[in-house]
């Protein structure tokens, strides 16, 4: 099963940095990129600027129309208020058989602001210790994912280690 992951960053060109790292791990076979999107929200913008991963295809790829629905959803839906409020009771219904909750948006939205960035991944099979150690000294804040509340307290916990494991 493909777990989809968002990383919080405190700058806006974070999630850049962070993807060239996941893409270098993929690449090493040490995780299965499926797919995955940035969002990037300098500082003096009203709005953030989104981008899919356009390099990547098979089965686990997620299509535009996916991204942009999550993202409308987490960005641009408040903005609309009850005007399409209908419409979106569905789509976020729709969006909940995946994993992707009103919590899980919720949260995306609180964090996610201005000057920040955001990875969105759908990964599997990653080797964690390997993955926990390629992004030891990158801040950021695990945000959600669509795992189940104890995998993603295990993962949580990999990377607290990482963090509080000190540099050689």
């Amino acid at each position: 099963m493909a777990t989809l992951t968002v990383l919080k960053f405190d700058t806006a060109d974070g999630a850049e940095k962070a993807l060239r790292v996941i893409e270098d791990l993929s690449k090493r076979q040490l995780i299965n990129l499926h797919d995955a999107a940035i969002v990037t929200w300098p500082e003096g913008k009203k709005k953030p600027k989104t981008e899919q991963l356009h390099n990547l295809s098979g089965a686990g790829a997620l299509s535009g129309a996916f991204w942009g629905m999550l993202f409308g959803l987490i960005f641009f839906v408040p903005i609309f208020g009850l005007v399409v409020g209908a419409t979106l009771g569905a789509l976020t219904g729709s969006m909940a058989d995946v994993g992707i909750s009103d919590d899980f948006i919720r949260s995306v939205r609180s964090k996610v602001t201005e000057g920040t960035s955001a990875l969105f991944l759908m990964t599997s099979a990653a080797v964690q210790d390997k993955v926990a150690e390629a992004v030891r000294g990158m801040k950021f804040e695990f945000i959600a994912s669509n795992l189940s509340k104890e995998e993603e307290d295990k993962l949580r916990a990999v990377f607290a280690e990482e963090e509080a494991a000190p540099a050689y």
